[in-house]
């Protein structure tokens, strides 16, 4: 991987200002699931912040270089306690599964214009099975939903 160039490490420093740091080590340090978290951050963020507990600055420094050897990441920043870490992110082709589109269904809403002179408005809605589209055009469960006995005070 190649290394940042100064301008690019300097637009990054300035992207990470805002950032709040998204992994905490603790004192039992750079452990297993904390890279895994890292590297999952860094997969979906691209540029992160870490928070290290501990006064040891050599430790810090040390987990730094760890940390960018292990998930191949680019070191952007060392401040105190706070690494900054960068790593271009993962492009995922999620793949929307079979039962995302059962139960729903595409409907019109045809509203008249409260002066009746104007026209109506036309609205598309995505409703699940358990819904339905009432004559004034809202939508509401097709069931009440179940309350419970104990808050309606017939379960003493």
């Amino acid at each position: 991987m190649q290394k940042l160039t100064p301008a690019e490490r300097s637009e990054l420093r300035a992207e990470a200002h805002a950032l709040k740091p998204v992994v905490m080590i603790g004192e039992s340090g750079l452990t297993e699931s904390v890279m895994k978290e890292i590297s999952a951050s860094l997969d979906s963020h691209g540029l992160i912040k870490v928070r290290v507990a501990g006064d040891d600055r050599d430790a810090r420094v040390e987990m730094y270089e760890n940390i960018c050897d292990t998930l191949k990441a680019q070191p952007v920043q060392h401040i105190g306690k706070l690494l900054v870490l960068y790593r271009p992110k993962v492009e995922t082709v999620k793949e929307r599964s079979s039962k995302a589109g059962k139960g729903m269904r595409e409907v019109t809403i045809v509203k008249a214009s409260a002066s009746g002179t104007k026209r109506p408005s036309v609205t598309k809605v995505m409703i699940k099975g358990n819904e339905r589209v009432t004559e004034g055009g809202t939508i509401k469960r097709a069931k009440p939903r179940q309350t419970s006995q104990k808050k309606s005070g017939l379960g003493k």
